[in-house]
């Protein structure tokens, strides 16, 4: 086996190992639902490790503009009319409730409810 393709196998097995991690840390909690499961158009609780936080301006109106993931999928979450979260901030873990939409494509929640985990 070539130097590259065990540098590369070494990459997707820890990208798999760190799923797999965040998958049985947020999965079987009481009412949470795992992003690439959770139903669109539903009142939904979903847990995950913020991956990005960016200020994205939406229709002139500052967004604060997160995705969350869980090891099985990535939602985006979108805070209308706020520049800054305390707390929100990349690699950080949280827990969020609301309605799952979908803009261009994306699956989108809207100013959810969130609560920051440990």
């Amino acid at each position: 086996m070539s130097k590259l393709r065990r540098t590369i196998s070494k990459w997707a097995n820890n990208d798999d190992a760190h799923a797999r991690d965040l998958r049985k840390t947020y999965s079987g909690g009481v009412g949470v639902d795992c992003i690439v499961d959770a139903p669109d158009r539903e009142v939904v609780r979903l847990r995950g490790t913020l991956r990005t936080v960016t200020l994205r301006p939406r229709g002139g109106v500052p967004a604060l503009e997160a995705e969350l993931y869980d090891g099985t999928g990535v939602i985006t979450i979108v805070w209308l009319g706020r520049r800054r979260i305390s707390g929100i901030s990349p690699g950080r873990s949280i827990q969020v409730q609301g309605r799952i939409g979908a803009h261009d494509g994306v699956r989108i929640i809207y100013n959810p409810r969130y609560e920051l985990m440990p």
